[in-house]
């Protein structure tokens, strides 16, 4: 696959290599300890998560590929789009998948600095480059950020050529309740000459919000939540040395 060909996927690959980054920079002071300590679950978590995450990113990207070379043949006919809006489905629920490993990969690369710094003594270790794994955690943190919401955007999109397809079928305008309504010279005259939508297209069913994801939005608040623990943890530890040059 060509760089051009990769550039809807790009920010996913930043952000695996951004993570990849910052699991290197703490490598030296992981080399220093028990393969069984208190770092071992969080640490296999995080390799197993960032070897599926990998693998995933590749069919993506593969999925991403064999769409564009098809969308070159598409026809334009309403009924070959709806079938190319059905087709896409399936990458548009992975995109949402992609989502979710990507929050939790940044969740548990957190969770294993803070076991490192709190249970297994990192910062007192000339092994960990402290300084340098605050700027890779922001580097990774910002990177999933961009990733996430490209992410979102392929199911977004998707969602409203599928409403646009499902409510326009035949490709031709129709009466649909609450949105568009058909009518005639006599009808506007029996409403006063009126042109004021409302008084044609009536009212649109209520629709349950079947995209709403609770986990999804719990999620991005827990995620959200971290990076300011760990940014007001940082700034706790500065103003606290701040103190200590000035002997207090």
């Amino acid at each position: 696959m060509t760089d051009a060909d990769d550039s809807e996927a790009r920010p996913l690959s930043e952000y695996s290599n951004a993570l990849k980054a910052l699991r290197d920079a703490m490598q030296p002071f992981l080399d220093t300890q028990d393969r069984d300590g208190p770092h071992a679950e969080v640490l296999k978590q995080l390799d197993d998560g960032a070897e599926a995450f990998s693998s995933d990113l590749d069919a993506f990207k593969a999925t991403i590929k064999n769409q564009q070379q098809m969308w070159a043949d598409q026809q334009t006919t309403n009924g070959a789009l709806k079938a190319a809006v059905d087709r896409l489905a399936a990458m548009a629920e992975t995109s949402r998948d992609l989502v979710k490993q990507a929050d939790l990969l940044y969740k548990v690369v957190c969770r294993l600095i803070d076991v490192c710094e709190k249970e297994c003594g990192a910062r007192e270790s000339d092994a960990w480059p402290g300084r340098e794994i605050a700027r890779a955690r922001k580097t990774a943190d910002t990177a999933r950020q961009v990733a996430v919401e490209q992410l979102k955007q392929v199911r977004y999109f998707w969602k409203q050529a599928h409403w646009l397809t499902e409510r326009f079928p035949e490709a031709k305008l129709r009466d649909v309740e609450g949105l568009v309504k058909l009518v005639n010279v006599e009808e506007i005259k029996a409403n006063d000459w009126s042109l004021t939508p409302g008084r044609y297209v009536g009212v649109a069913p209520e629709e349950e919000d079947r995209d709403f994801d609770f986990e999804d939005a719990l999620r991005e608040i827990h995620v959200e939540l971290e990076s300011l623990n760990t940014e007001a943890a940082e700034l706790g530890r500065t103003i606290a040395k701040n103190f200590e040059s000035f002997g207090i």
